[in-house]
């Protein structure tokens, strides 16, 4: 069960927080990712953190959202900042071990003046 949280409408230039809470985020092998899909566009990886503290941007992100867990709270963040009109999109975190991958329900970003 995943359940992302924090999205909303944020001005260009504005930063968001968004929450991704997990039954569980410290599993061997696991990979908790976040994705983005904007309208009328395929579901784009964003960010990820695996179970070992490894991180992955992409690279449209890099230097602008950090990913980031609370082991204690079962919690995944992503923090966004300098956020532009091309980062608008429904995000959607997805916990993945092996060939599985679980998703949670999207939550809206929209950046717009």
């Amino acid at each position: 069960q995943l359940q992302a949280s924090g999205g909303g409408l944020v001005q260009p230039g504005g930063s968001l927080r968004l929450s991704c809470a997990a039954s569980e985020i410290s599993y061997t092998n696991q990979v908790i990712a976040w994705y983005r899909q904007a309208p009328g566009k395929d579901r784009d990886f964003v960010a990820s953190i695996r179970s070992t503290g490894r991180i992955v941007y992409a690279d449209s992100v890099k230097g602008r959202f950090t990913i980031s867990r609370d082991r204690a709270k079962n919690t995944v963040y992503l923090q966004m900042n300098s956020l532009n009109q091309g980062d608008t999109a429904v995000y959607y975190c997805a916990s993945q071990r092996g060939p599985y991958t679980d998703w949670g329900q999207g939550t809206q970003v929209t950046v717009s003046s």
